[in-house]
């Protein structure tokens, strides 16, 4: 199953690039080392789940920063999927009914999976096998991940990654 997020594609811009980036509506982190770009409609908790899985990475002293919440632009580069911060909204995610917070950033980081978050009731008992989510130029594995009162977002992640 491949679930499509729709942007325009600007072609090449130079060797390095072999798609000028693009702005999604997602939010992108690195957990140890590796890259989760959170995905879904509008308020299905990719900020919140991505701001718990940080904090739970830090409390257990691993690398863990976030790349970009809300809008984040992705190339390829050497086939790869590379996220970056818009300058306008860098180093900060919002929160909602808060606002923009300051949160510990890096500049880019490779994109490995696409995490969908998903609160019950769930539509499905089991996630297909092999799912992917199209990024345009590349399709990542797309992790489920359920949103269940007492589990750490953070737990079931490393359950269905190479964390």
């Amino acid at each position: 199953m491949s679930l499509r997020q729709d942007a325009t594609d600007h072609g090449p811009t130079s060797a390095n690039d072999e798609v000028a980036p693009r702005n999604i509506h997602a939010t992108a982190v690195v957990l140890g080392t590796l890259g989760y770009l959170f995905v879904g409609p509008s308020g299905t908790g990719k900020t919140s789940t991505a701001l718990s899985c940080l904090s739970s990475a830090a409390r257990r002293g691993w690398n863990a920063a976030l790349v970009s919440d809300d809008q984040v632009l992705v190339s390829l580069r050497s086939g790869r999927l590379v996220a970056r911060a818009p300058v306008t909204i860098a180093g900060l995610a919002e929160l909602r009914g808060v606002g923009p917070i300051p949160v510990r950033t890096v500049k880019a980081a490779v994109m490995s999976y696409a995490v969908l978050p998903v609160a019950p009731p769930f539509d499905m008992r089991v996630a297909p096998e092999a799912e992917t989510w199209d990024a345009g130029p590349v399709a990542l594995p797309l992790l489920r991940l359920p949103l269940l009162p007492g589990l750490d977002p953070l737990d079931a992640l490393s359950r269905f990654s190479a964390l």
